[in-house]
């Protein structure tokens, strides 16, 4: 039986590159339901739309049908995956507030298939905080998003802002409805987030982690078929439907958490931002500030176990570890260096002194380091991409 895929057009003035994007889909025999908001009508016709794809093209709320009893929940409910594209700042915003005040935003909310969401608009729009906020929110909420290409825009200006190419939209419309089972029967641990360090009982020390970048890998690896444990510190995500949750504190209750899970692991991938040091003695009572006129306050650090070198004095045969290497300076040779004191399969360095490369981004720019002599560079792209090319280049491992 044939797969179907809702194809919803906003208004911006790429929406006449999606006449492309239906006619190769309906090539590859998808069924595809066309959705437009009425100014997406005002770019392109919904005639042409409704040759290409073979049926009625669906933009009107109230328009009466027989094909369906309740029009935008029978579209939502017959729906494998609905691709947004292209969409505009007021859409991504509409679905990130959850509003619903026209056909398509309608069937959004009803719709329990992947999303794919492709944004087209003025470079200063895109990365305006408030847009860059509600892509952050439906990304949290499971949404997969496409980067605009960069170039000359039809405002006249030239930056980020045009709808990637059809065929690049094509590759991750079939990515999606098609993704590899590479990893099936393989179990998995990954571990995210930051963890906390308690000083006192008001007071931790912590670091800049979101875990966006675990998060991705074990939404990745659940959807190429493994079975996922993901052992996670502190973040604001979602939990990753399907994975086996173990919530964690501190950098030795993540150790402990990830000891007793490594038996028969296939792949284990350390991602958290695992704090380095905690306070030698956590103060039973909140500590004072300084009464003796100094304003310091002594606090003595000591060194938390180093979680993947303890992973690795027991490590499986067979089994692949990988960790990472957040670095501020001499990049490749820190992360050599570290590939080699805990006996990792693989590394994955970044300088997170980059633009679109640190803590809290939706994007790195990493380099997945197998020895000196197999280094490979990524540009800069989403974590979810990232995620992509470190399971390619595990299941090459496996």
């Amino acid at each position: 039986m044939a797969k179907t895929i809702g194809i919803g057009i906003c208004g911006g003035i790429a929406a006449y590159k999606i006449a492309e994007l239906v006619s190769k889909l309906r090539k590859k025999e998808f069924e595809v339901i066309v959705m437009m908001t009425d100014a997406a009508t005002r770019f392109i016709p919904p005639l042409t739309l409704r040759t290409l794809s073979g049926r009625e093209v669906i933009s009107d709320l109230w328009t009466e049908t027989l094909e369906w009893k309740v029009q935008h929940v029978g579209i939502a409910e017959q729906l494998d995956l609905l691709v947004i594209a292209p969409a505009t700042a007021n859409f991504i915003a509409k679905m990130a507030h959850g509003l619903a005040d026209d056909l398509l935003s309608t069937v959004v909310l009803a719709n329990t298939a992947p999303v794919l969401v492709v944004p087209s608009m003025n470079t200063n729009m895109f990365e305006n905080p408030v847009v860059q906020n509600n892509i952050l929110t439906l990304q949290r909420l499971g949404y997969h998003f496409m980067d605009p290409d960069s170039g000359l825009l039809a405002c006249g200006v030239s930056g980020k802002g045009r709808l990637p190419e059809v065929d690049d939209i094509l590759t991750q419309i079939l990515a999606l409805m098609a993704p590899p089972q590479d990893l099936a029967g393989k179990k998995i641990m990954v571990n995210a987030g930051s963890t906390c360090e308690d000083i006192d009982p008001v007071r931790y020390i912590t670091n800049r982690s979101t875990g966006k970048m675990g998060y991705a890998l074990a939404r990745e690896a659940i959807g190429r078929g493994a079975e996922v444990i993901l052992v996670s510190g502190s973040t604001q995500l979602p939990v990753p439907p399907g994975v086996q949750f173990i919530p964690v504190r501190s950098a030795r209750e993540m150790c402990a958490a990830m000891l007793a899970q490594q038996p028969g692991c296939d792949v284990i991938i350390g991602a958290a931002a695992v704090g380095d040091f905690r306070a030698a003695v956590a103060a039973e009572q909140k500590i004072k500030k300084a009464d003796d006129g100094s304003g310091r306050v002594t606090l003595e650090l000591v060194q938390n176990p180093d979680i993947l070198k303890e992973l690795s004095k027991s490590k499986e045969p067979g089994c692949i570890m990988v960790g990472f290497a957040a670095e501020t300076e001499n990049v490749l040779e820190n992360a050599l260096s570290k590939l080699a004191a805990k006996k990792l399969d693989l590394i994955v360095a970044n300088d997170v002194t980059m633009e679109g490369a640190g803590f809290a981004c939706d994007t790195n720019i990493c380099t997945i380091i197998r020895n000196a002599a197999d280094i490979r560079h990524l540009p800069k792209t989403s974590k979810e991409s990232v995620a992509q090319a470190i399971w390619d280049r595990v299941v090459e491992l496996l």
